[in-house]
């Protein structure tokens, strides 16, 4: 099973347990004001699975009012997108330029950067949602700002193929490891940016920058989907784009590594969740390297000596005989 943590309101005496909630939530998400009719004895519970950097949770909380405000956003930013798949419940979202109604089956995007009130109605809302750091989908601010309070369709298209894995993660864990939660938070974390990719593109008149930042976070894409590929190559990368290879060495340039690079530590990072997982302890080193596009011994050992400091072997060897605290 995945690590997970459970909440639920109803553990608290009943004039606690607002208050734990908000605190809850600051954790989860970000500090907000929190309003509500049922302050002085509410109810609410979630649960939250542990993806390594990504969060995925489910929540159940009757109506309240979420606000973001540029006082909080300088205090406190924790520098995410947050995804949320409406499974009951009706309300409104305010980004300041937009204005959105959400009902089940909805999926709608904030940025802890950008203020918003949310108000949900009538009965109970609940909702499963994602926090995903920034730094794993840089986006422009004007971007980000594009895509914050967007109406997505949960019931067809990219919306609907995130929802779906998000839904089936969420409603049973059993048959997952806490070693698998990073790979499916990987997964998740490719799903979003094909979202956010199919959603610029949507736009009319989009500025040049955001074309190319919508590209390239298709190729970043494209990239960790065929990291077992050993003929990845940026000349590959570039056909499979329709365009040159020199446009694509142009879009990395502000990325903090080259085509290659990026390529070469993705795969490095990816063998070295697999080397230090224990489920796959008798499984040869060579063969996690071939597995990850490193065919020659020596070029994966200096590889990975030069990027973490150790052999794979010694590497290994430490986190998996780790004693356990």
């Amino acid at each position: 099973m995945l690590d997970e943590t459970v909440f639920r309101t109803d553990a608290l005496p009943a004039a606690d347990r607002f208050d734990s909630w908000v605190e809850l939530l600051a954790r989860t998400h970000a500090p907000m004001q929190l309003s509500s009719d049922y302050t002085d004895d509410f109810r609410a519970s979630q649960r939250v699975l542990d993806l390594g950097d990504v969060t995925a949770w489910s929540a159940t909380y009757q109506p309240l009012v979420f606000r973001r405000t540029p006082k909080l956003i300088r205090q406190s930013d924790p520098e995410a997108y947050h995804l949320s798949l409406v499974v009951e419940g009706t309300g409104t979202g305010d980004w300041r330029h937009r204005e959105t109604e959400y009902k089940p089956h909805d999926l709608f995007v904030t940025s802890t950067s950008l203020p918003n009130d949310i108000r949900s109605t009538g009965g109970p809302v609940t909702i499963t949602a994602l926090e995903i750091p920034k730094a794993l989908l840089p986006l422009p601010r004007d971007a980000a700002r594009r895509i914050a309070g967007a109406p997505v369709s949960a019931r067809e298209g990219m919306g609907a193929l995130l929802a779906r894995f998000l839904t089936q993660l969420t409603a049973d864990t059993t048959a997952y490891q806490p070693s698998d939660g990073p790979r499916l938070g990987t997964v998740l974390n490719d799903l979003v940016a094909a979202l956010f990719a199919h959603l610029l593109e949507a736009g009319d008149c989009l500025p040049p920058e955001t074309h190319r930042r919508t590209l390239t976070l298709r190729i970043q894409a494209f990239i960790r989907q065929h990291l077992h590929d050993p003929h990845l190559t940026p000349n590959a990368i570039a056909a499979a784009h329709h365009i040159s290879t020199s446009y694509l060495h142009r879009l990395f340039r502000d990325e903090d590594a080259t085509v290659a690079a990026w390529i070469r530590r993705l795969r490095l990072e990816a063998a070295r969740r697999d080397l230090t997982d224990p489920a796959l302890h008798a499984t040869p080193i060579q063969a996690i390297a071939a597995r990850w596009g490193f065919p020659r011994a020596t070029d994966f050992s200096r590889a990975y000596r030069a990027a973490y400091g150790a052999t794979p072997k010694d590497h290994r060897h430490q986190a998996l005989h780790r004693p356990h605290k």
